[in-house]
């Protein structure tokens, strides 16, 4: 089936997919970390766990839909409904394959870093309202976080807009069937994408801002009910949409051999990163707070400019060289015929009077 982009039909599969996958997250990751971790895991609702999915979002509903006496009621349901906005909206510019999406923007790019920047407002809404220590704790490290690591982020995505020349998305992965995969000239960039997306998203081992040995679950320790799980799924589609951002911009997005559709190679590719940050909850240590801020700015903001440098004149030297070229080439072209000049001196002249 095609979808006519920014169609009805395309906005309400796309959503339902991405949050239905989201949800289906919980369940794959559970089961790959009790196998590295060799246990059980889910396995007694439904075959090998899989209705534990369903399980869960029964007993998120029935919870009692709590708000703290002195909270700031607006604010504290805001909070969680901005962030599933934000997250789902970010979406919208994503080419899952040719045709399939739901807005083909020009500034995608950048539509999606606002996006990540207004994440920052949720977070600190949460601490503020909550009415709670460790709220308020929680949400000023998760926007100090968010907020640093948005600029590396950022820094890390220009190499491949220079590259290809644009914010489009989609022209981004028509680029790449063009010239190759971007993750080979811009590998640095890549690697510092990965790191500052994981940190983005809250995920372990950058899961400070919601450390429970510190401050309890961070800026959602009052919540609960459905917008508890809000934030929950939240954060597994941020670890989607990082996924498909990396697919995108570095890895080509739906290019692959021809004899299966793009959605498939563009969801293999994503799942592939998934797993990959699911493996980094299980291997690597949480580090403290001001470690994960001294790295960020004392080495990945210089190593992301330096990426950008290097970007940039390896293109001047590019287009130096294709010039040069192409003067070489005309220099043996004999110039026009004496004759030939005279007649269009002269036609220059009567459309001149």
């Amino acid at each position: 089936m095609t979808f006519e982009v920014g169609s009805g039909l395309s906005i309400g599969v796309i959503l339902a997919t991405v949050i239905v996958v989201a949800a289906m997250l919980i369940w794959v990751e559970r089961r790959l970390l009790s196998f590295w971790q060799e246990r059980l895991g889910p396995n007694r609702v439904g075959p090998f766990g899989l209705l534990q999915v369903v399980a869960d979002m029964i007993k998120i509903f029935t919870k009692e839909d709590w708000v703290p006496p002195f909270a700031d009621k607006f604010s504290f349901v805001l909070a969680p409904a901005i962030i599933m906005t934000v997250i789902l909206l970010s979406f919208s510019v994503i080419p899952f394959a040719p045709g399939v999406g739901v807005v083909d923007s020009n500034i995608g790019v950048l539509f999606v870093l606002a996006m990540a920047s207004l994440g920052a407002y949720s977070v600190m809404l949460a601490g503020l309202s909550s009415d709670n220590k460790y709220a308020l704790l929680g949400s000023l490290r998760a926007a100090a976080q968010m907020i640093s690591y948005e600029v590396f982020m950022g820094i890390s995505i220009l190499g491949v807009v220079a590259l290809s020349g644009t914010f489009n998305l989609r022209e981004i992965v028509l680029a790449q069937e063009e010239n190759g995969w971007y993750i080979i000239p811009q590998f640095i960039g890549f690697v510092i994408f990965l790191i500052a997306g994981v940190a983005e998203s809250h995920r372990l081992p950058f899961d400070i801002p919601e450390a429970e040995q510190e401050i309890c679950a961070g800026y959602h320790t009052e919540y609960s009910g459905m917008k508890f799980g809000m934030f929950f799924v939240g954060e597994y589609l941020g670890l989607v949409l990082i996924s498909s951002l990396i697919t995108v911009l570095f890895f080509g997005g739906w290019l692959g051999p021809s004899f299966l559709p793009g959605i498939f190679w563009f969801s293999l590719k994503s799942f592939a990163f998934i797993a990959f940050f699911i493996l980094l909850r299980a291997a690597i240590p949480r580090p403290r707070y001001d470690q994960l801020m001294t790295y960020g700015w004392l080495f990945l903001l210089p190593v992301s400019l330096l990426n950008l440098l290097i970007t940039g004149v390896i293109i001047d030297t590019a287009a130096t060289a294709q010039s040069g070229v192409y003067r070489y080439a005309t220099e043996d072209i004999p110039p026009l015929p004496l004759d030939n000049q005279r007649e269009k001196l002269n036609v220059y002249d009567e459309i001149i009077a």
